[in-house]
């Protein structure tokens, strides 16, 4: 009865666990890595045919991604999920498999035109997508189910994704019975559309998500559609967009719904027929599946409005772009509106094309509303960086730069805290993962110091024996290999070496030029020289 320790320990990506037990392999998520990629994940303990089931605590891509991976090699076995999660994974998993080709096809024909004859594959296909969907069975929340001999589990809602929950896992062997949960992502209290996160009061071991494990969201519940009406009101008095990057799938629906909302209550002045755009196929399917799941997942103010004959997530002037050919037109329209358009952290899709579009105008806005991991562009933006790049052409960020502060589908702190503290009893060990290397030891540190829980933050590769309740074996932190950047700073130093020469060869040539092109090519010459001149 063994815990290996895969993925998304000490980081918030890439999230994936490995239960041995009752002669059985299964895994728990099997995600993708996002954003900057610090420490190595661990092999998998066991060959892919050898899993026999996966469980997933939700849909989103750090925690699924990988899965038609493992089907492409040779897994046979059956995932396990909510009838929400299973309906979410059929779009989201296509959506991937799709970017992983469109990738692949775009790299090898850069490779051609460098004159190197090589195909670039997918990490998978369309057709492995499909196959794992397919393997994909849908339970109930609040529900027990035996998986095999020794082992049942339930799926209790947790409020972070339409569907997502936290799993409980009892295992049995030589007569002895041990109960192991895995928290999932735990959702945010007062979200507009799903429920507040359900607790769960019994277990000997817990794997525990730390993303915000070091910081609170805010002590009031802030007030989601005054902050937006405003921010949307004053970017359109400047006749500018308001430019959403969102997650397709959660993010946007909630979007939507503060949206009708400020509609309905006519709160943007002289602009009241404005239009929304939500540009991405994707969001446009998840919808559908929001409103499919309402009476499993949404929260009682959400019921309400449904119960008014009201549809939360659907007003006037929405508009929902499939196409490309769609997608390009927005930004040939004039009229200030608000576009959301995925992903959410900026390092893929349509939104990319948008920003290109806004980024550089004075009068749009940029607004943030959710996460935003180290090393993607959404976070240097955040962060305040002048310049980015788009498509190989250098773009300046004079667009205003705004987050809706606490807007997240995570508990912060304090509502991980509830969470863990529910137990009546406390765990015999609480393991710590997914979030960052800091954070991780810090909520770590705080819930032993300061609540009197044994916890413990594991690396990748780390295995526990639940029976014995020791460590069998601690694997120490294995950083992703990195190229020098001394290196990197002495080539790109070099090649700004070699433009100064070849602008003094062009000021040469064009001596006895006309005064008016000399003048101008002065003054260009000089505007550089002030911008990098600090």
């Amino acid at each position: 009865m063994r815990l290996h320790f895969i993925g998304a320990d000490h980081e918030v990506t890439g999230s994936c666990h490995c239960i041995e037990a009752c002669g059985k392999w299964i895994l728990v998520d099997y995600g993708m890595e996002q954003g900057i990629n610090v420490y190595e994940n661990a092999e998998l303990p066991c060959a892919e045919c050898d899993i026999d089931y996966v469980f997933l605590t939700h849909a989103h891509i750090d925690h699924t991604g990988l899965l038609p991976l493992l089907y492409s090699k040779g897994f046979k076995g059956k995932v396990i999920a909510t009838e929400a999660t299973r309906d979410l994974c059929s779009i989201m998993l296509r959506d991937c498999a799709h970017i992983q080709m469109q990738e692949a096809e775009w790299k090898s024909r850069k490779a051609k035109r460098g004159a190197k004859d090589f195909d670039v594959k997918p990490l998978y296909t369309m057709e492995d997508a499909e196959g794992i969907i397919r393997k994909i069975l849908p339970f109930a929340y609040n529900a027990e189910y035996d998986l095999c001999e020794g082992i049942s589990f339930r799926f209790t809602d947790v409020g972070h994704l339409l569907g997502s929950s936290s799993i409980e896992i009892w295992i049995t062997e030589m007569g002895i019975t041990k109960k192991i949960v895995f928290s999932g992502d735990l959702g945010n209290v007062n979200d507009p559309i799903l429920k507040d996160p359900t607790y769960t009061d019994e277990a000997d071991y817990v794997v525990m998500e730390s993303t915000y494990g070091d910081r609170y969201h805010s002590k009031d519940q802030p007030d989601y559609v005054k902050e937006l009406a405003n921010i949307i009101q004053t970017t359109f008095d400047r006749g500018g967009n308001v430019v959403i990057p969102s997650f397709a799938v959660g993010r946007t629906q909630e979007m939507l719904y503060f949206l009708r909302q400020i509609k309905t209550e006519k709160r943007i002045q002289g602009h009241d027929d404005f239009k929304v755009f939500v540009d991405s196929p994707l969001a446009v399917e998840a919808t559908e599946v929001f409103q499919k799941n309402i009476y499993n997942c949404f929260s009682d103010q959400a019921m309400e409005l449904v119960r008014q004959g009201i549809n939360p997530l659907v007003f006037p002037g929405l508009n929902l772009t499939i196409t490309s050919d769609e997608s390009k037109e927005i930004n040939f329209d004039s009229e200030p509106k608000v576009i959301i358009s995925a992903s959410g952290m900026c390092e893929a899709g349509r939104i990319r094309h948008h920003l290109k579009h806004n980024l550089w105008r004075e009068e749009c806005t940029i607004l943030f509303v959710g996460y935003q991991a180290n090393g993607t562009l959404g976070r240097m933006l955040v962060d305040g960086v002048e310049e980015v790049k788009l498509f190989g052409e250098p773009i300046e960020v004079n667009a205003h730069i705004e987050v809706l502060a606490g807007m997240s589908g995570h508990a912060d702190k304090g509502g991980l805290i509830d969470w863990v503290s529910a137990f009546k009893r406390k765990p015999n060990k609480v393991f710590l993962v997914h979030g960052e290397d800091s954070v991780c030891n810090m909520f770590a540190d705080c819930l032993r110091d300061e609540y009197g829980f044994d916890t413990y933050a594991p690396f990748s590769g780390t295995i526990y024996d639940l029976m014995a309740d020791e460590i069998e074996y601690e694997a120490y932190p294995k950083p992703v290999e990195k190229k020098d950047p001394s290196k990197r700073v002495t080539e790109v130093f070099a090649r700004l070496l070699a433009a100064g020469n070849r602008l003094l060869q062009v000021i040469e040539r064009n001596q006895g030029g006309a005064n008016k092109d000399l003048a101008k090519f002065a003054d260009q010459i000089n505007s550089l020289c002030d911008k990098w001149d600090r």
